[in-house]
């Protein structure tokens, strides 16, 4: 039945964990950044490193991609870049769809697991065409729109709406990184919550401390 896990569970009701999901970031590079118009530089930015952030905190393998690095794009943002686990081999590629390349799908396959993660710039083409190529491939993937960017409304609206018509499920970024913390009492939360980076963030860090104190 459509939309349902291989055991036979809804697959759209099903919890994100750090063991059962996979990052993948695609061609977040300084020349397809400057061309964003959805989002701030800056906001794009944050939430694409804070992703990044929140996976190497909760132990959630990341494969990252780019494109014409040297030809055309650029190298990834170097915010991003110093966010990656440092023996984490960047795959630059020339195909248009990241899936197509068979050493994206070979890390993404290597990590055994079957929620797969995906945000990308831009929007219409880097995160939807491989989140549209692993959804057909069997995976159960999770579109983080707000760490995808693209250059204006009509792009970034088609290529929501196209996962959706598809059975990618949309989310965003601190939501995704908070349901595979599942619970504030792990060892993981205060690192977790640091790495999201979320505006209310600085305020519950002083809760915590003036918890502290009182204890």
């Amino acid at each position: 039945m459509h939309g349902t896990t291989a055991d036979g569970s809804w697959r759209f009701t099903e919890q994100l964990t750090a063991d059962n999901a996979t990052l993948l970031l695609v061609d977040h590079q300084i020349g397809l950044l400057a061309a964003v118009r959805d989002y701030t530089v800056a906001e794009l930015k944050h939430n694409v490193v804070a992703l990044a952030r929140a996976a190497r905190v909760l132990g959630v393998p990341i494969v990252v991609t780019t494109t014409a690095a040297e030809s055309l794009w650029g190298p990834l943002a170097p915010e991003l870049a110093a966010a990656l686990p440092p023996e984490l081999e960047v795959i630059d590629r020339s195909t248009v769809n990241a899936w197509d390349d068979p050493r994206v799908r070979a890390a993404v396959e290597a990590t055994g697991r079957k929620k797969l993660i995906v945000a990308g710039v831009s929007t219409e083409v880097c995160l939807t065409l491989p989140a549209l190529s692993a959804t057909g491939a069997g995976y159960d993937v999770y579109g983080v729109v707000d760490a995808s960017g693209t250059f204006n409304d009509t792009k970034r609206t088609t290529g929501i709406l196209r996962m959706q018509q598809a059975g990618v499920i949309s989310v965003d970024y601190a939501s995704v990184a908070v349901e595979m913390l599942a619970d504030n009492a792990s060892p993981l939360a205060p690192a977790l919550y640091e790495a999201v980076g979320m505006d209310f963030g600085i305020l519950n860090g002083q809760l915590r401390e003036a918890y502290a104190k009182q204890a």
